[in-house]
C-alpha cells in the first residue's frame, strides 16, 4: 500500500484493528525492523509501518522533496493526516526517534502518545561513530564506495555497520535488504545523501525544548547496553519531556525490536491503553 504526498510516495505496511500504532524506523533500515513487534500487537491494535526515505525505501521521492529532519517531520505528519489518523501511538527508533520527537514537537494534532526506543537526542544527532557518513555525503561518490562492502555480511556484522546496533540473532535480520535499495537505485541514493547533510543537532535541541511543555503521555523503553545511544540519554529525555517514564530493557542493543520484541510489544500495549491526556 501506499499513500501519495506532496513529497512522493511513502509505502507502508498495515496489520490489524484498533487504535492505531504507527512506527517510525531509522537511517538504512525500512518497516521490517518492527516485524517482530507488530504481530504481538496487531490483535488489539492497527499497526501501521510507514517505509520513510532513509535509504532502504522502495521508491526515491521527488527530487525536490525536502529531507530535512523538520521536512521527515512534516512527511510523518502529512501520512498521518492521509490516512486520517487520530490518537496515534507514535513509536521511533534510532534516527526515526529524532523524527518522532520532532514530529511530536512541531505537528502533534494527531498524536496521541509517544514512544521512544533507544534514539538520536540531544547533541548525539548523529552518534559521533556515525558521523563519517555526513562527511562522505558531501564528497561525490565517497558515501557509495563505503557502502559498497556492505554486499557482504562480515561487513555488515561490524560495529560500524550494524554489528553493535543487534545483540541477538543477527543472521536472522534483513540486513543486506537493507542496503539494496540504496545500491541498486539512484534516487534512493539521492535521498540517503540529502538526509544526511541535513542532519543538525540543532533540531534535535528544539524538539527537546518543545516538548518540556508536551501535553500527551510519553514513554522511553531503552536499551541499557546500547553502545551508541546511552542510557544516560534516555535519563535526560525522560527528565526533559514533560510527564514521561523511563523503562529500561536488558539484553538488547540499539535495536530492541529485534532483540526484545516481547518486552518491548508488552511496554507499548500497556502503555497505549493510558488515557492520552497527562494527569
Amino acid at each position: 500500500m501506499s499513500v501519495t504526498l506532496p513529497q512522493g510516495n511513502i509505502h507502508y505496511r498495515e496489520y490489524g484493528e484498533g487504535p492505531p500504532i504507527v512506527f517510525v524506523h531509522g537511517l538504512l533500515v525500512d518497516g521490517r525492523l518492527w516485524r517482530k513487534v507488530t504481530p504481538l500487537l496487531e490483535g488489539n491494535f492497527r499497526c501501521i509501518v510507514p517505509e520513510l526515505p532513509l535509504g532502504s525505501h522502495p521508491e526515491p521521492m521527488n527530487p525536490d522533496a525536502d529531507l530535512s529532519p523538520p521536512g521527515l517531520a512534516r512527511i510523518v505528519a502529512g501520512f498521518l493526516e492521509a490516512l486520517d489518523l487520530e490518537d496515534v501511538t507514535l513509536v521511533g527508533n534510532d534516527t526515526g526517534g529524532a523524527i518522532s520527537q520532532i514530529t511530536a514537537a512541531n505537528h502533534p494534532e494527531r498524536i496521541g502518545r509517544l514512544v521512544l526506543t533507544n534514539c538520536d537526542a540531544f547533541e548525539n544527532f548523529l552518534p559521533p561513530a556515525f558521523r563519517g557518513l555526513q562527511v562522505a555525503a558531501k564528497v561525490p561518490g565517497m558515501l557509495t564506495g563505503m557502502m559498497a562492502g556492505m554486499r557482504f555480511a562480515p561487513i555488515r556484522r561490524l560495529p560500524l555497520a550494524y554489528g553493535w546496533l543487534i545483540k541477538r540473532d543477527f543472521a536472522a535480520a534483513p540486513t543486506r535488504e537493507w542496503v539494496d535499495q540504496y545500491l541498486t537505485n539512484k534516487g534512493v541514493r539521492r535521498d540517503v545523501i540529502k538526509v544526511l547533510k541535513g542532519i543538525d543537532s540543532k533540531y534535535t535541541f528544539e524538539a527537546a525544548e518543545k516538548l518540556r511543555t508536551f501535553d500527551r503521555p510519553a514513554m522511553l523503553a531503552w536499551a541499557v547496553e546500547d553502545r551508541f545511544f546511552k542510557l544516560s540519554f534516555g535519563e535526560r529525555l525522560a527528565d526533559t519531556i514533560q510527564g514521561a517514564t523511563l523503562q529500561q530493557i536488558e539484553d538488547s542493543y540499539t535495536f530492541v525490536s529485534e532483540d526484545q520484541p516481547e518486552r518491548l510489544a508488552e511496554l507499548i500495549e500497556r502503555f497505549a491503553r493510558e488515557p492520552a491526556a497527562v494527569a
